[in-house]
C-alpha cells in the first residue's frame, strides 16, 4: 500500500511551508544570505510545532548540489535523498533511546570522518534534553571545537534539562505553538487540496483540541475521514474526541446561574459521563465563565471568533442579570474543584459536588 498519513504527505518540503514561526525562518534566511551559518543550533518548542521538519529543512539548505542556499532545489540527489530519508551524510538520532554514553560516544568517535556525498556530515539529536551526564560531556568536547564539515542540529521540548555549557555554545531558536487561526488556515488549504468537505465549526473543534500542533489536527482530521469520507462533520469530531456537545455545556451554565440544580442534574445523566468528561466539562464551563466575565466588563467580545457565537445573544439576556463578582466566584469554585479531583472518590462525585457548591 503507498497510502501516506496526511502529516507526513503535507510536510513541509521547503521554509515556504512552515506555518508559523516567522521571526524563526527570518533568522535562519538571513544566517544564509550573509553566509553566516552555525556549526550547532538548538531548535526548542512543545511537540508538533516543527522541530523535525526544520532540522531537515536546514540539513537539505547546507547540502544542497547547486550550493548552501535558504531554498535548496528540491532537485538535486541529496534533496531528494534527504526528502525520503535516506542521505548517508544526514544521522538522526533519537536521543530518547540511546542515552547511554558509550552508545553517544560511539557516533561522535564517527564524526571525525569526512563526509560521503554532501558538504557537510549532518547531525540531528531528537530530544536532547534526554542524554546522561557524560553523554553530554562527550558532546560538549565535540561542540568546543566542531570539525568544519560537521553540524550539529539538535530538538528539544524541555531547554531546561539541557547543560548551560551545551547551550551557550548553539544558534537558540524558540518555536512558538502555531496559533489558532493559522491551523485553522492550514488545515482549511489541506482538506480542500484532498477535496475533502469539512464543516467551519469542525475545524475550530479540531484546532481547539489540538492547541497549536498541525500533527495532532491532521491525525484528527483524517480520524474523521475514516467515519465519513465525503464531509468533516462537528458530530463525528465530537464523537471522536469525547467532547460535549456546546448546547450541553450552555444548558449546565445556564441553569447553574438561575439555580436550577434538578436540571443540572437531568443534563448530566443524559452525558455518559467517563472521568476524561469531568474534565473537559470543568473546562468548558470555566471557558463560558470566562466569556460571561468579559461581556460583562466591555459589553463585547475582545476576539473576532467568540467562545459559543450561536448562544450570544442568549448570553447577553443571561449576564445583564448577574453580577461580574458572582461570575468571579463561580470561575473560583470550579477551579478549586478541579484541583481536588485528584483527592475525591471519583472525578463524576467530584463534579457533582462542585455543582452543588455553586448552589
Amino acid at each position: 500500500m503507498n497510502y501516506k498519513i496526511l502529516s507526513r504527505k503535507y510536510r513541509p518540503k521547503c521554509f515556504k511551508e512552515i506555518v508559523g514561526q516567522k521571526y524563526i525562518l527570518k533568522s535562519i534566511f538571513n544566517s544564509f544570505k550573509l553566509k553566516k551559518i552555525h556549526h550547532s543550533w538548538i531548535l526548542y518548542g512543545d511537540s508538533g510545532v516543527g522541530k523535525t521538519t526544520i532540522s531537515r529543512l536546514l540539513a537539505k539548505s547546507l547540502s544542497c548540489e547547486k550550493g548552501i542556499r535558504y531554498f535548496s532545489c528540491l532537485k538535486c540527489r541529496n534533496c531528494i535523498e534527504i526528502l525520503n530519508g535516506n542521505f548517508i551524510d544526514l544521522i538522526e538520532i533519537d536521543a530518547a533511546s540511546k542515552t547511554k554514553v558509550e552508545e553517544i560516544k560511539e557516533i561522535l568517535e564517527n564524526a571525525k570522518y569526512l563526509p560521503v556525498k554532501g558538504r557537510f556530515k549532518i547531525y540531528i539529536i531528537d530530544e536532547i534534553h534526554m542524554l546522561s551526564k557524560h553523554s553530554f560531556n562527550a558532546l560538549l568536547k565535540i561542540l568546543e571545537e566542531t570539525p568544519k564539515h560537521i553540524k550539529f542540529i539538535l530538538a528539544t521540548t524541555n531547554i531546561k534539562k539541557i547543560p548551560e555549557t551545551i547551550v551557550s555554545r548553539c544558534m537558540c531558536f524558540t518555536l512558538n505553538k502555531i496559533n489558532e487561526n493559522q491551523a485553522y488556515k492550514c488545515l482549511k488549504k489541506i482538506l480542500k487540496k484532498e477535496k475533502i468537505g469539512i464543516e467551519k465549526s469542525a475545524i475550530k473543534t479540531i484546532c481547539e483540541e489540538a492547541q497549536g500542533n498541525i500533527r495532532s489536527s491532521l491525525n484528527i482530521a483524517e480520524q474523521s475521514i475514516l467515519l465519513d469520507k465525503k464531509k468533516i462533520t462537528e458530530k463525528n469530531i465530537i464523537s471522536i474526541l469525547g467532547k460535549i456537545d456546546q448546547k450541553k455545556i450552555f444548558l449546565i451554565t445556564k441553569y447553574l446561574i438561575k439555580k436550577k440544580i434538578k436540571k443540572v442534574f437531568e443534563i448530566l445523566n443524559e452525558i455518559n459521563i467517563s472521568n476524561y468528561q469531568c474534565k473537559i466539562i470543568f473546562n468548558n464551563i470555566l471557558k463560558l465563565l470566562h466569556h460571561f466575565a468579559i461581556l460583562k466588563k466591555f459589553g463585547f467580545p475582545i476576539e473576532k471568533e467568540t467562545y459559543m457565537k450561536k448562544y450570544n445573544n442568549k448570553i447577553m439576556k443571561i449576564i445583564k442579570k448577574i453580577e461580574f463578582s458572582k461570575i468571579q466566584k463561580y470561575y473560583n469554585i470550579i477551579i478549586k474543584g478541579k484541583i481536588e479531583m485528584k483527592d475525591s472518590p471519583s472525578q463524576k462525585i467530584c463534579l457533582e459536588m462542585t455543582l452543588l457548591k455553586i448552589m
